[in-house]
């Protein structure tokens, strides 16, 4: 039998994926690794542990699933983005600890670009609508400041599924999917821009050649494949970047296809050929996997998470009862929620405990329950929560329907998938259908597998991905539930307003 093996290389560990030649999961493994955070706004992994979590996830792999290691076809990563592994001529890594995505040290190195480039123009030209001392060029900026002595060694600045790339087959390229995430990468030309490489006063020789997601970068290396246990006879494809390759998992192979995907943080993407801007609402955008298209999302920070902190920090009881009964506590207050009405008798919840986006006009905003009083229950509490996070999402959803023509079936994703009752809070809140796949949490993975099946030679092309992704249980809108939420939303709206009027006064006690 035929097998791929993915890699989805996330910030908590690493995943290792068997899948067969049609695309369908038969085994994994995920070996975690550690961030360090040594200053406020520094977030730093060490490459050493990426690579020590692909050796250890795949011998767990093989033995795990029984496969034949010399089974596998071909090997694709989908890696976290906006990492700067720095590299010396002969390859060696320069820094233990390097800065990952969330990483958000360089904010006078934005300055000074900032200075010299106009930022509304760089937006629309690279999609980059994180925050920007998150990206890429800018923690470069700060390597040369800061360390002028490691930086004169560098000869180049590699991502992390890059890095493991390069342990796999000592060849030095990224993808355009990675390369969108640099800070100085047209979508439209599909390149690097030399007005910002200008302004960052950066050689561009320190950024890798950009081929396809699909281009093969050849066998494994002797010592990689003595290291994972495989023959060096299977083949590396270049693969992706994580929101892409999850994407491509979660099915957005064609114009307009949407997906949510509600973890810990939550997002609406959508695939189209051309990259969706706009400087109200700035969705991020990424070059897609599939040559010549993009995908561009609208986020909220704390989704899954905002569950989190109501369970750990307010409501202790749900762990413990979920132990006892061997439930899940999410499960365990989701039902719990739906012992409140619709609106949570009058009470609602900004979900911003991160931080807002960029669609909220002050990112400086944080989470609040609004409407409390004496007779609210833990019911209506966590019922807020639920409804909070899908209020916010819809007003997101709302703002890219007016960018782009979308499908009017969203495929969700993720943990948060796994609930009936608070896909239909989604459903009643967006009136719009949504469906769960069976890919679950697995669709940056079978992303990275679809990259190696297309440049392999197994499919013919991308949309095969469809064929995979099933439609596990569709939940429609309650035309008596969407009337009520209608009203609640307008009231809701008005949040994002007065808590951004006051983001900058709270900030300054703290």
């Amino acid at each position: 039998m035929t097998t791929l093996l993915a890699y989805d290389l996330g910030t908590g560990g690493c995943k290792a994926s068997l899948y067969n030649a049609a695309g369908h999961a038969l085994a994994s493994v995920f070996q975690a690794y550690d961030t360090r955070y040594p200053q406020a706004g520094w977030h730093e992994q060490r490459p050493q542990d990426w690579w020590e979590a692909v050796v250890a996830s795949t011998r767990a792999l093989l033995t795990a699933s029984g496969a034949q290691p010399d089974s596998i076809r071909g090997i694709a990563l989908s890696g976290q983005s906006l990492a700067v592994v720095p590299l010396d001529a002969a390859g060696n890594l320069l820094r233990e600890y390097v800065p990952i995505w969330s990483d958000t040290r360089p904010a006078a190195q934005v300055q000074r670009f900032f200075s010299r480039v106009d930022p509304d123009t760089w937006y629309l030209t690279t999609g980059n609508g994180f925050s920007s001392e998150t990206y890429s060029v800018f923690k470069i900026m700060w390597y040369h400041d800061h360390e002028p002595e490691m930086f004169a060694r560098i000869a180049r600045i590699v991502g992390s599924k890059d890095y493991i790339n390069f342990r796999l087959t000592g060849q030095i390229v990224t993808d355009h999917s990675y390369a969108s995430g640099s800070g100085v990468y047209n979508l439209v030309e599909r390149q690097y821009d030399d007005r910002f490489l200008a302004a960052s006063d950066l050689p561009a020789s320190l950024f890798p050649p950009i081929v396809e997601s699909t281009t093969s970068l050849g066998q494994l290396r002797a010592e990689a494949a003595a290291a994972l246990g495989l023959p060096r006879s299977v083949e590396v494809f270049c693969g992706g970047v994580d929101n892409s390759c999850m994407a491509l998992g979660a099915g957005n192979a064609r114009e307009g296809a949407i997906y949510l995907s509600l973890g810990s943080s939550a997002w609406l993407a959508v695939s189209s050929a051309q990259p969706i801007v706009d400087l109200a609402i700035k969705p991020f955008v990424f070059a897609h996997v599939i040559p010549h298209m993009t995908t561009s999302a609208t986020s909220i920070f704390a989704a899954g998470s905002s569950l989190r902190w109501l369970r750990d920090a307010v409501f202790y009881g749900f762990k413990e009862r979920a132990a006892q009964e061997n439930r899940d506590a999410y499960d365990l207050m989701v039902e719990t929620a739906l012992e409140s009405p619709i609106g949570a008798n009058g009470l609602f919840f900004n979900p911003s405990l991160a931080g807002g986006s960029a669609a909220y006009s002050n990112p400086h905003i944080r989470g609040a329950f609004l409407g409390l009083d004496l007779r609210h229950t833990q019911n209506d509490l966590i019922r807020a929560v639920l409804e909070g996070i899908a209020f916010d999402l819809s007003i997101m959803y709302k703002k890219l329907a007016n960018l782009v023509e979308l499908e009017d079936l969203i495929l969700m994703v993720g943990g948060g998938s796994n609930s009936p009752q608070w896909r239909q809070i989604f459903a009643d809140v967006f009136n719009r259908p949504f469906a769960k796949a069976n890919v679950g949490q697995d669709a940056a993975s079978l992303g990275a597998a679809a990259v190696a099946a297309v440049g392999s030679g197994l499919w013919a092309d991308f949309r095969v991905v469809e064929t995979v992704i099933e439609h596990q249980d569709t939940t429609y809108p309650d035309s008596a539930a969407v009337v009520q939420y209608q009203r609640l939303l307008a009231v809701y709206q008005r949040t994002w307003e007065q808590l951004s009027e006051i983001a900058d006064l709270m900030q300054s006690l703290t």
